[in-house]
C-alpha cells in the first residue's frame, strides 16, 4: 500500500481511479513532471504580481487582501481538488495562481527586512527538490513503510501544533518559543523544513507508483498539484527559518 503524509497524495488516492490499458492515455512521470513545471509558472506569475504591488506601495496593506483571499481561495480549491481528481486540469492551475498570490506577498514583506532572503529560500528550495530527487533514484534513501509512518506521524504532529497556535492566538494567547529566535525557535523550524524536504520523497515514490499502476492521464495533473502543496510548504518553512538566522545577528 503507498502511503504519503501529503494530504493530496494520500494512500487512498487511486481508490476507485479507473485504470487505462491504452499506453498514450496513461499517467506518466515525465508527463507529470512538465505539468508541475507548468504549475510552478503560473505560480511565478501571480507572485510576481503581488511582489510588484508591495513594491510600488511599500505598504504591506495593499498586498493583505491578496494574501488573504490567495490563503483561503488556495484552500477551497486545494479541497475541491482532493474531493474531485477529475478537475484537476482546472483546479490546479486555479489553485497554484491563488497560491502565487500569497507567496508574492510574503516573500516581498520577508525581502524587505531581509534583502537577498527571498533568493536564498528559493535556491534552497530547489535544491533540496533536485537532492532529494536524486537520492531517490540512486536509492540512498527508500521509501520504506517504517519511514513513511514516521513521516505522517511527524507531519500530523506539525499541523497539529500549527492548527494549536492558531486557535490560541484567537483567544491572544502566545505559544512561547517556537516562533522565536531563540535555539528552540530555530531547532523547531529546522525540524519542520526537514520533515518538508522528506515528504517530497514520499511524494516521488507515490506519483511513480501511480504511473506503474496505469492511472489515467488526468493524474498527471493531480499528481503535479500534490507536488507544488509540498514544494509551497517547504520553500515557506526555508522562508521563516532564513528569517530566524538573519534576525540574529
Amino acid at each position: 500500500m503507498m502511503r504519503t503524509s501529503n494530504p493530496t497524495l494520500s494512500s487512498k488516492t487511486f481508490t476507485g481511479v479507473s485504470r487505462t490499458a491504452d499506453p498514450a492515455e496513461a499517467m506518466t512521470i515525465s508527463g507529470t513532471v512538465n505539468k508541475t513545471g507548468f504549475l510552478l509558472f503560473l505560480a511565478f506569475v501571480s507572485a510576481a504580481w503581488t511582489w510588484n504591488m508591495y513594491y510600488t506601495s511599500r505598504d504591506p496593506a495593499t498586498v493583505f487582501p491578496w494574501l488573504i483571499g490567495g490563503a483561503v481561495g488556495g484552500l477551497v480549491v486545494a479541497l475541491v481538488t482532493v474531493f474531485k481528481k477529475t478537475w484537476a486540469i482546472v483546479t490546479a492551475p486555479l489553485y497554484s495562481l491563488l497560491e502565487g498570490l500569497v507567496l508574492g506577498a510574503m516573500s516581498a514583506v520577508f525581502e524587505a527586512s531581509y534583502p537577498g532572503i527571498v533568493l536564498q529560500a528559493v535556491g534552497l528550495t530547489f535544491g533540496t527538490l533536485f537532492c532529494l530527487l536524486l537520492a531517490y533514484k540512486s536509492g540512498l534513501i527508500k521509501a520504506t513503510e517504517n519511514f513513511k509512518l514516521g513521516i505522517v506521524a511527524a507531519t500530523g504532529g506539525i499541523a497539529l501544533i500549527y492548527i494549536g497556535t492558531l486557535v490560541l492566538s484567537l483567544f491572544r494567547i502566545r505559544v512561547p518559543y517556537i516562533y522565536e529566535t531563540g535555539a528552540i525557535g530555530i531547532g523547531f523550524s529546522l525540524f519542520v523544513v526537514a520533515i518538508a524536504a522528506l515528504n517530497l520523497v514520499l511524494d516521488f515514490d507515490f506519483i511513480e507508483g501511480g504511473a506503474a499502476a496505469g492511472a489515467p492521464k488526468y493524474m498527471e495533473w493531480y499528481g503535479a498539484f500534490g507536488l507544488m502543496v509540498t514544494l509551497i510548504w517547504l520553500y515557506l518553512e526555508i522562508l521563516r527559518l532564513l528569517a530566524k538566522l538573519r534576525s540574529r545577528k
